[in-house]
């Protein structure tokens, strides 16, 4: 008799997004005359730039010439782009990451959710609240939780990190040991960013207590303060106990191209259940050496061009829509309100 993974009975219904768009195209359908401010899924409404789109025609044209023809590519990314990502998101930074620290991928949705086959069943995982469904969800499905509890709409099993309007969006560390611990900055869906000394108690915390900060940073292209920093490895330590996962969706527009990248710093350890030392880097290259054939030429060769000048202008300007249309969606909001 064939069984199935029990844990998929645990989850809810339907995925978080798929469920909030049934319900926006059912009220937008009802509601024709109203103008719905989604909250839902952040997809992008911006085309994608010019020298990217340039950068994947080239490519294309290289997929039907013999001399240029690209089949299988290595599992962890070109090395042209992994240079790239390295000179213009670290070094510019003043930040020390190798290029065999760099994994590019098809999301960072997908390596946020592969990412815990490399850890134990038993590890405690914490979450903020309100989070990003994929963290929890795949936690789930992996069997590191326990049931649901209606009530209270917590999973047992979970460490649920409140950020809420009292405490400024902003959680506070976990009041017990946890193993795990999912962040997001520029956080979704709150907005939320945390500074240099408040992103300094966590990864301190995660020394302390041999854990682990998976930081999903896809939302940095939107941060403007000075004092707010764009990876976690701008904190001294970080790179002893933190993974980063960045994307292109955001950055570049890419939710129809499906690019991103991880970075798994070789200092990072793990460990054994009686105690042995193993590094992460070599345990999640095995991992995509297995269970992932690589993201496709083209879509590489359109990254590439992300770090163009030209394209860094276009984007600048790109941002700054987005952000000017988001405070005026906040300033409508307001007003509604009152």
């Amino acid at each position: 008799m064939i069984t199935i993974n029990e844990n998929y009975l645990k989850l809810q219904d339907s995925y978080l997004f798929s469920t909030i768009a049934k319900k926006v195209a059912e009220f937008s359908k009802n509601n024709s005359d109203k103008k719905v401010i989604k909250l839902g899924i952040g997809d992008v409404t911006r085309p994608i730039i010019p020298a990217v789109c340039d950068a994947m025609h080239k490519a294309t044209d290289e997929m039907s010439d013999i001399e240029t023809f690209r089949g299988y590519g290595p599992e962890q990314g070109y090395d042209f782009l992994r240079e790239k990502i390295v000179e213009f998101d670290y070094k510019k930074r003043g930040i020390d990451i190798e290029v065999d620290e760099i994994f590019v991928s098809d999301g960072a949705k997908c390596d946020t959710g592969n990412i815990g086959e490399i850890f134990g069943i038993d590890n405690v995982i914490a979450i903020t609240d309100p989070v990003y469904p994929v963290y929890l969800d795949t936690n789930i499905m992996a069997g590191r939780t326990g049931t649901y509890d209606k009530e209270k709409d917590q999973y047992e099993g979970v460490v649920y990190i409140p950020a809420t309007c009292e405490n400024g969006f902003v959680p506070e560390l976990p009041t017990k040991k946890v193993d795990m611990i999912y962040l997001c900055f520029p956080n979704n869906p709150t907005g939320t960013v945390l500074k240099k000394d408040e992103l300094a108690k966590w990864v301190e915390y995660a020394k302390e207590n041999k854990s682990i900060i998976l930081f999903d940073s896809a939302y940095e292209a939107f941060i403007t303060e000075p004092d707010v920093p764009h990876s976690i490895y701008e904190i001294e330590g970080a790179k002893e106990v933190a993974i980063e996962f960045r994307s292109f969706s955001k950055t570049a527009g890419f939710t129809g191209v499906r690019c991103a990248y991880t970075v798994v710093p070789k200092e990072l350890k793990a460990y054994t259940k009686e105690g042995k030392t193993v590094e992460l880097n070599r345990l999640w290259n095995r991992r995509q050496c297995t269970k992932f054939n690589g993201v496709p030429y083209i879509t590489q060769r359109a990254a590439e061009a992300v770090y163009t000048e030209t394209r860094t202008k276009a984007n600048k300007r790109k941002y700054k829509l987005l952000l000017r249309k988001c405070k005026n969606n906040f300033r409508r909001t307001k007003r509604s309100r009152i």
